[in-house]
C-alpha cells in the first residue's frame, strides 16, 4: 500500500503545488487524480517515485518511507508511463520495451524475451518489434509505453496523462486494453488524467483535488457520482451524473420480452401469432437469430414471404444481457426509433428486447436495493449506538465497479 501522511510541496517562490495531502492508495487496484490543471496531480504522482521531492510529510511504500531508499532503486522498482509514451526514438520498439530489465541487469536474450511476451500482452503484432517509434500510430507507441513499464514487473504502475494525446476512439481502446491487463496482472496503479470520464470508466478509487493542491472527495466513482461532497465536486462532474451512475448497475435484472421477435423466413400464421396490440413493431432476426431491423407486422406479409432488407427500421446498437450496464440498455432504447432495446448474448443472438418504461423500472429498483445496501454498510460500519466504532473506510462500495 501506498500512504500519504500531511505531504506538501512547496516551492521556493511560496507557492503551494500540494498542501496536506492525506491518501491510502490501496493494493491491487487503479487508483486515479483528476482534477482541474494546477491541481498538482501530476506534482503528487511525481513524489511517489521522487521526481519531485515533497517539502513537508511522509510518503510510505509497504510501510517504508520512499526516501529512506536510494532514489534510482525506488524508480526502477516502479513502472512509469508517460503522455506521448516518452520512447527512446532511436531504438527498436523491442528494445525500448526492454530499457529497465537491461538496467537492472538482465542479459539480452531474457529482456528481449520478456519484452516478446509483452509486445502480445498489450496488443502489439510481433512484426512491429523491430520497428522505430515514429514509424508506429500514437496509440500503439502508448502500448509500447505500457509495455516498457511492465517490462521488470514491478508492483506500482504510475501512469501520467498517458492517453489524453490520442483520438477519443484510441483512447476508449487504451483503457479497455489496461483494464485487461489490469485484471490479468493485479497492480497498484496510480492514474492521473483531468478527464473525469476516464475516470470514472477505469478508476476503483477516485481523488478529486482542487486548485492549490487540495484533496476534496477520495471515493469509489459509484460514491462519488450518488455523494459528491460539495458545489465544486457537482461542477467538475457536470449536470449528466445521474446518467453516468447507471453504468454501475448491471442489465442482469431487467425485465425481457421475446414476444414480438420473428425470423426473417417466418410464414404469415407466425408473424400474426407475434403481433400484439401493445408492440406497434416486430423485431425481425436472420436464421442465427442475429437483429436485422424493426418492422411493421403489415409490412412483413405485404411481401408474400418474402422482406424487403432495406425497408427495414434500424434496432439501433443493441446490448449485451448481463454484461452491458443499465446505461448501455437505456441508450439503445433512446437511439431506436421504435422507444426498444434489443438485448442480445455473446455471440450477438438476440435474447429480448425491452422498453424505455421497463428501463425505468429496473433503474428505480437499483436505487432502491443500492441504497438499502448502502444503510446496511454505514449501520455495521457505526456498530452499536454510542460505541465509537471506526470510521467508514473510503473502499466502501468499491463492489458496485464489477458490474459495470
Amino acid at each position: 500500500m501506498i500512504r500519504m501522511e500531511s505531504v506538501t510541496k512547496r516551492y521556493p517562490d511560496g507557492t503551494k503545488a500540494v498542501d496536506r495531502l492525506s491518501l491510502e492508495i490501496p493494493d491491487g487496484s487503479i487508483t486515479v487524480l483528476v482534477g482541474p490543471s494546477g491541481c498538482g496531480k501530476t506534482t503528487t504522482l511525481r513524489m511517489i517515485n521522487r521526481m519531485v521531492e515533497l517539502s513537508e510529510g511522509r510518503i510510505l511504500l509497504d510501510g517504508a518511507d520512499i526516501r529512506d531508499q536510494p532514489v534510482n532503486a525506488l524508480r526502477r522498482s516502479m513502472g512509469y508511463v508517460i503522455q506521448n509514451a516518452g520512447l527512446f526514438q532511436h531504438r527498436t520498439i523491442l528494445d525500448n520495451i526492454a530499457t529497465v530489465p537491461r538496467m537492472l541487469g538482465w542479459d539480452r536474450s531474457r529482456a528481449r524475451k520478456r519484452a516478446t511476451d509483452l509486445m502480445e500482452r498489450v496488443g502489439l503484432d510481433a512484426s512491429l518489434a523491430s520497428r522505430y517509434p515514429y514509424q508506429l500510430s500514437g496509440g500503439q507507441q502508448q502500448r509500447v509505453g505500457v509495455a516498457r513499464a511492465l517490462a521488470a514487473d514491478p508492483p506500482v504502475l504510475l501512469m501520467d496523462e498517458p492517453f489524453s494525446a490520442v483520438d477519443p476512439i484510441v483512447r476508449k481502446g487504451l483503457q479497455t486494453e489496461l483494464l485487461r491487463i489490469q485484471a490479468e496482472l493485479g497492480k497498484t496503479i496510480v492514474f492521473v488524467t483531468h478527464d473525469i470520464d476516464e475516470a470514472i470508466r477505469i478508476g476503483d478509487m477516485i481523488a478529486v483535488m482542487r486548485t492549490g493542491g487540495e484533496l476534496v472527495q477520495f471515493a469509489p466513482p459509484d460514491e462519488l457520482l450518488s455523494a459528491p461532497a460539495d458545489a465544486f465536486i457537482e461542477d467538475f462532474l457536470g449536470n449528466d451524473r445521474g446518467i453516468r451512475r447507471l453504468s454501475f448497475f448491471t442489465s442482469a435484472g431487467l425485465e425481457l420480452t421475446t414476444a414480438p421477435i420473428v425470423a426473417i423466413d417466418a410464414t404469415a400464421k407466425q408473424v400474426a401469432e407475434r403481433t400484439t396490440p401493445d408492440i406497434p413493431y416486430l423485431l425481425v432476426t436472420d436464421t442465427d437469430g442475429k437483429p436485422l431491423g424493426w418492422a411493421e407486422p403489415k409490412a412483413l406479409t405485404a411481401g408474400g414471404g418474402s422482406v424487403d432488407r432495406g425497408a427495414l427500421l434500424s434496432h439501433g446498437r443493441p446490448f449485451e444481457f448481463g454484461k452491458e450496464s443499465l446505461r448501455d440498455a437505456l441508450d439503445c432504447a433512446v437511439l431506436s426509433p421504435t422507444g426498444w432495446a434489443v438485448a442480445v448474448d455473446a455471440a450477438g443472438r438476440v435474447v429480448g428486447v425491452t422498453s424505455q418504461e421497463s428501463i425505468a423500472d429496473a433503474i428505480r429498483s437499483a436505487h432502491a436495493e443500492r441504497g438499502a445496501q448502502t444503510a446496511a454498510n454505514d449501520a455495521k460500519t457505526a456498530g452499536p449506538a454510542g460505541s465509537g466504532a471506526a470510521a467508514s473506510a473510503p473502499g466502501t462500495g468499491r463492489t458496485a465497479r464489477a458490474a459495470r
